[in-house]
């Protein structure tokens, strides 16, 4: 097994000390002109202050799980399980690292689930 690469590192650091609410260590994560983007609400963040205080205020009792990590590069995917109280969500986050390996691009998309059309059912289980 290999060791964590930077961009990996970097990442499982940024989703740990979002999750413990340890928003100066999110904040030490992060880029001073990171830009977040959530292409869904049309939302864009720009800098780290600004960036911080959206996920600080996010309204709720809410937890995340991080389903898998995906990094290449300077560049990471992951899968999370996000929770705020019983409502459950699944988010699929993109990143950027800068040349000093700090998150400068966030972007996150946050798929809704359906069911599944009825002419397929002899084709997937489901779960």
């Amino acid at each position: 097994m290999t060791g964590m690469s930077e961009t990996e590192d970097v990442i499982t650091r940024f989703w740990a000390t979002a999750e413990a609410r340890d928003w100066a260590g999110f904040a030490a994560t992060l880029a001073e002109d990171v830009v977040y983007t959530m292409p869904q609400t049309r939302e864009r963040v720009r800098g780290r202050d600004a960036y911080v205080r959206f996920n600080a205020e996010y309204p709720g009792d809410w937890h995340l799980t991080v389903q898998r990590l995906v990094a290449a590069g300077d560049e990471a995917a992951t899968w999370l399980d996000f929770r705020v109280g019983n409502e459950r969500m699944v988010g699929i986050t993109f990143f950027r690292l800068d040349a000093d390996g700090l998150t400068s691009e966030v972007t996150d998309a946050w798929p809704e689930p359906y069911q599944p059309p009825a002419n397929r059912a002899h084709l997937a289980e489901r779960y």
